[in-house]
């Protein structure tokens, strides 16, 4: 029967600290590398990890050389895109040409932007002038009258007496310098049909192309007329074939929008 007090025989040659210690470091790495934690999932591997750092830069190699790889057209913009290139029409969509409206409100809508930026700093936003230096064009003969005698007034100004009789003691300048047919035809419109005037037509772009026309064909051309010239050579309307103000126009162009096929 053994002694229980006496210990095991070791070799000299044995540390123990030293063996000790070596199998502590071996049981954490091991521990470190078969982790499993509670959900029952493992850390991902460092190999799994520079795999996949690998692919990332292989890949935006080739990306980023424009497929290079692969003869340089992989991704090129030129090869993928033609020149002139327009996008086609959504399914169902179909080509629905340039926008229309209303001739009156496209007219009218022209026209209040050249009221705006010609006529508003003297006869005000109302159109009524300011009863001392500048004549109003709400319910001005002159406005609502005939429209070449109105026509040959934007275009050139007006001095003396206004459609009132009463004189106002300067010059109207001229509007027509860098004003197009366009222009002139939707000013003449807006001001007819708005600020309480109510003439209910359209004073189309071939009619103030030809008011164009007589204005530089005047004996005086270049001068602002005077109530007696416009009344005796100019009390007529422009000619030309009136234009129902509910026909649809192209917005930009002011022409007549092609009817529906």
């Amino acid at each position: 029967m053994s002694d229980p007090n006496s210990k095991p025989d070791l070799e000299d040659s044995i540390n123990v600290t030293e063996a000790h210690g070596r199998i502590t470091r071996e049981l954490a790495a091991s521990s470190r590398e078969k982790k499993i934690t509670d959900n029952g999932r493992g850390p991902i591997s460092l190999w799994i990890i520079a795999a996949g750092g690998a692919a990332v830069l292989i890949a935006g190699g080739i990306l980023g050389d424009a497929g290079s790889l692969f003869g340089g057209t992989m991704f090129s913009y030129s090869s993928m895109f033609r020149a002139n290139y327009v996008r086609s029409a959504a399914p169902g969509a179909g080509d629905t040409g340039p926008p229309t409206k209303p001739a009156l409100v496209a007219y009218s809508a022209r026209g209040a932007k050249l009221y705006s930026a010609k006529c508003n700093g003297c006869h005000g936003a109302d159109a009524k002038g300011d009863g001392a230096n500048y004549p109003p064009l709400a319910g001005s003969k002159y406005v609502l009258g005939e429209t070449e005698r109105f026509a040959m007034i934007v275009l050139n100004g007006i001095h003396g007496p206004t459609s009132s009789g009463r004189d106002y003691g300067g010059t109207m300048p001229a509007q027509g310098p860098g004003m197009s047919a366009a222009d002139l035809a939707g000013v003449m419109t807006y001001v007819r049909n708005n600020f309480g005037n109510s003439a209910g037509d359209v004073v189309t772009v071939a009619m103030a192309a030809d008011a164009m026309k007589t204005s530089a064909a005047r004996a005086n051309a270049g001068q602002a007329v005077t109530s007696e010239e416009i009344n005796a050579e100019h009390l007529k309307n422009l000619p030309g074939d009136p234009l129902d103000p509910t026909t649809l126009v192209n917005t930009a162009t002011l022409e007549p929008a092609p009817a529906a096929p």
